[in-house]
């Protein structure tokens, strides 16, 4: 949708702003991670180089943190069951973005989040990240 797409494009122009000597960011990366597989709509991931002669489709390490953006059609149910199996598999941190309500919840493991209204610094203490969520939903 319209607003997903603004969101998912504001969070990576965000991230990269503030932290691109620490962290890369990767829109709609496929994940499969031991089997599972997965699209999320943002990754952060330790800083890496672009090489453009070597491409991988699939990535099978898992990032530091997932994000996924709630779209019309999920149920905020079906992103918690997807955080629980980011963990699983590894990842640090996990949000979820609810772009009705303008909230983000980070999650730093499957049963530990804090919340963030759009009025408010987001702080993730796993990748030591900090935003302004009115850039993010502006």
């Amino acid at each position: 949708s319209l607003n997903h797409g603004l969101i998912q494009a504001n969070l990576i122009f965000a991230i990269k702003l503030s932290y691109k000597d620490k962290y890369s960011v990767v829109s709609e990366l496929s994940l499969d991670l031991s089997g599972w597989e997965s699209v999320p709509d943002v990754c952060i991931l330790p800083k890496m180089t672009l090489d453009p002669r070597q491409d991988v489709a699939t990535v099978k390490e898992p990032p530091l943190c997932a994000i996924e953006i709630i779209s019309p059609s999920q149920s905020v149910n079906e992103l918690i069951t997807k955080a629980e199996k980011y963990f699983q598999y590894g990842v640090k941190s996990c949000w979820i973005v609810i772009p009705a309500l303008q909230n983000v919840y980070v999650f730093s493991s499957p049963d530990d989040y804090e919340m963030y209204k759009v009025s408010e610094t987001l702080s993730d203490p796993a990748l030591e990240i900090e935003l302004d969520l009115e850039e993010v939903f502006s």
